[in-house]
C-alpha cells in the first residue's frame, strides 16, 4: 500500500540510522538525519570498535532495498571459528553447512558506505547538530550548541530515535508514565587491538575464520579486514586477579599477553601502545517498552534493545527491524498508530530472545569451547543433526543462518539443551557418542518433547 510522503527526522547516523534512511526515502518521504558527532567520513575511526559479523537477517535487509552487492564488496566470508587455546595446536569449528558463513566488516568502513548510499538516495545528513529535547506529542526536536545554549525547533510529522543505548528519544520516552526500562551491564569490558597485513598485504592468520582465544573468564577475539589487518577485541573483567584494573604499566601488558596469548602477542601492532592509549569500553544489555509514542515517535536498534556482543546479532536485529517496519508500511499505508502498534509487538518478545542468547553465548564462548564435555556435545549435536536435519538444526543456525524468529530459536534450543543434557549422562557417552543407541536415544526424547 503507498504512503502519503511525510517529513520524517531520524536520530542517529549509525548503520541503523543510514539503513532507515535508504528504506523511508524508497517510500518516498523527506528524510533529515541528525547526529551530534561529526561525519565519521571525515574522520579517522578506531579505538572502540568490534568488528562487525553480518548474517542472513542481515542481508536480506540489505537486499530487500537492493544495496547487499555494494556491501559484499568490503566484507570477508567467515565459515568457521579458529579456535588458539594453550598447549595445543589451532583447530577449527565450522559455523553451519557447507556455504554458510558470517561476513566480517570493519563498523567504521560500513557506516561511510551507508551513509554514503543514503545520500544517494536523497537524505540529508546534518552532523554536529546535538537533539537536547524532544515533544513527543507534537513529533518537535530541539538542537542546540549545548543544553543551555539557545536551541533551534524541528517540525517533522513522525521521529525515529536511532541514537544507541543511550538515546536521547529514549531518555525523552523514559519520563512518560508506565514506560518500563532496564539496563544491565557486565562485569566485562573489552578494548580494541590490532593485527597488522603482512607486508605483501595478506593476512597474518587464516582469513577466513573467526579467530578466538578462550581462557575461561576471559578471551580474545580477531576478525579480517579487507586491507589484510584483522581487529582484534579483548574482553576481560574491569577489576579482579586478571583483569584491566591489575594491568597498570607497559610491563604488565607484555607480561599478560606472553602468558595467556604467546602465539599472536608478537603480532599485536603498538601492542603496549594501543593497550593504553585505546578506551576500555563497557556493554550493556538494555531492555525498554513501549518502543513507540502514539504515530510520532518510534526507537529502532540499540534504542530500543542494545545487547551484548557476543553473538554477532546486534547489527543484525536492529537492521531486522528496520525490514518488519517496511512491511507493515507496505501492508498498513498511512495508519502509523497500527504500523508502530504491531512493530513494536513483533519485535520485542524477539529482542529479548537475542539478548538473552547474546549473554549466554559469551559463557559459551570464553569458557565452554575449550571444556572437553562441551565440545562432545557439540560432536554430538552435529552428528545427530547430519543425519536428521530435518529434526536437529543448532540454535547458532537458527540464529545465524535463518529468518526464523529469535524467539523462537530460544526455545527450540532450551528444548535441545534439556534433552542433550540426559545424552551426556549416559554411560561411557566418551566412547559411543556415535553410535545408534544414543542416535535412538535422542530420537526418542525429541518424541517425548
Amino acid at each position: 500500500m503507498a504512503q502519503t510522503s511525510k517529513n520524517i527526522a531520524i536520530i542517529g547516523s549509525g548503520l541503523v540510522g543510514s539503513l532507515l534512511a535508504i528504506y523511508l526515502r524508497k517510500n518516498g518521504h523527506t528524510v533529515t538525519v541528525f547526529d551530534r558527532r561529526p561525519d565519521i567520513r571525515t574522520i579517522k575511526f578506531s579505538g572502540r570498535s568490534i568488528n562487525l559479523a553480518m548474517s542472513n537477517r542481515g542481508w536480506r535487509s540489505l537486499d530487500e532495498v537492493g544495496i547487499g552487492d555494494k556491501i559484499k564488496d568490503i566484507a570477508i566470508p567467515l565459515d568457521k571459528r579458529a579456535m588458539h587455546v594453550n598447549d595445543k595446536p589451532m583447530y577449527f569449528q565450522k559455523y553451519g553447512k557447507d556455504g554458510e558463513a558470517i561476513w566480517s566488516i570493519s563498523r567504521g568502513v560500513l557506516n561511510k558506505r551507508m551513509i554514503d548510499l543514503a545520500e544517494e538516495e536523497g537524505a540529508t545528513f546534518r552532523f554536529n547538530e546535538k537533539v537536547w529535547d524532544v515533544d513527543l506529542p507534537e513529533a518537535k526536536i530541539y538542537t542546540g550548541e549545548t543544553e543551555k545554549s539557545e536551541w533551534k525547533e524541528y517540525q517533522y510529522d513522525v521521529i525515529f530515535g536511532c541514537d544507541g543505548a543511550f538515546s536521547r528519544v529514549r531518555h525523552k520516552m523514559q519520563r512518560r508514565s508506565r514506560f518500563n526500562y532496564s539496563q544491565n551491564f557486565i562485569d566485562v569490558g573489552y578494548k580494541e587491538l590490532t593485527i597488522p597485513a603482512n607486508e605483501d598485504g595478506t593476512h597474518k592468520l587464516d582469513k577466513n575464520s573467526f579467530h578466538i582465544w578462550p581462557r575461561g573468564e576471559f578471551m580474545l577475539i580477531a576478525m579480517p579486514n579487507i586491507d589484510g589487518s584483522f581487529t582484534c577485541t579483548l574482553f576481560l573483567p574491569f577489576e579482579g586477579g586478571v583483569s584491566f584494573e591489575s594491568i597498570k604499566t607497559e610491563n604488565d601488558a607484555r607480561e599478560f599477553f606472553k602468558k595467556y596469548f604467546p602465539n599472536v602477542r608478537k603480532d599485536i601492532e603498538d601492542l603496549t601502545k594501543d593497550f593504553f592509549n585505546h578506551p576500555t569500553s563497557a556493554m550493556v544489555t538494555m531492555k525498554c517498552y513501549p518502543w513507540t509514542y502514539w504515530d510520532k515517535v518510534a526507537l529502532v536498534g540499540d534504542s530500543a534493545h542494545a545487547i551484548v556482543p557476543f553473538y554477532g546479532q546486534g547489527m543484525n536485529a536492529g537492521f531486522e527491524d528496520i525490514y518488519v517496519l517496511n512491511k507493515l508500511m507496505d501492508k498498513h499505508g498511512d495508519d502509523w498508530d497500527t504500523i508502530f502498534s504491531e512493530y513494536q509487538e513483533e519485535r520485542k518478545p524477539n529482542a529479548d530472545a537475542i539478548a538473552e542468547l547474546s549473554y549466554r553465548n559469551f559463557v559459551e564462548m570464553s569458557s565452554k569451547t575449550a571444556d572437553p564435555k562441551f565440545l562432545l556435545q557439540k560432536k554430538i549435536e552435529k552428528h545427530f543433526a547430519a543425519k536428521h536435519p530435518e529434526k536437529w538444526v543448532p540454535v547458532y543456525s537458527r540464529v545465524t543462518f535463518s529468518d526464523r524468529p529469535y524467539s523462537e530459536a530460544l526455545a527450540i534450543g532450551d528444548m535441545q539443551e534439556t534433552i542433550m543434557k540426559q545424552v551426556m549422562q549416559m554411560p561411557n557417552i566418551e566412547e559411543k557418542w556415535d553410535s545408534k543407541e544414543v542416535e535412538e536415544k535422542i530420537l526418542a526424547l525429541l518424541n517425548d518433547s
